[in-house]
């Protein structure tokens, strides 16, 4: 499944909600975490990232993230 070379699927989850403060990480309401997408690599995740962060500049309580799924996966994987 896992693909060799340049090609190789490093997947990123892009993922945001309000905090319940700007110090921390810990989510307002977790019922209403805005999933964004998963992505088959780090550009493609920013991107997303970028352009939801845009749409809630307004909001200082409201980040979104980038998990590097791939990490999570295969731990001992380094990124090319």
């Amino acid at each position: 499944m896992t693909e060799t070379g340049e090609n190789k699927q490093l997947l990123h989850l892009v993922f945001g909600g309000e905090l319940k403060n700007l110090e921390g990480v810990e989510f307002k309401d977790l019922s209403k975490l805005d999933i964004v997408g998963i992505y088959p690599d780090y550009a493609s995740a920013l991107t997303a990232w970028r352009s939801k962060a845009q749409q809630t500049v307004d909001n200082a309580e409201m980040r979104y993230f980038i998990v590097h799924m791939h990490r999570l996966l295969d731990p001992g994987v380094k990124p090319v």
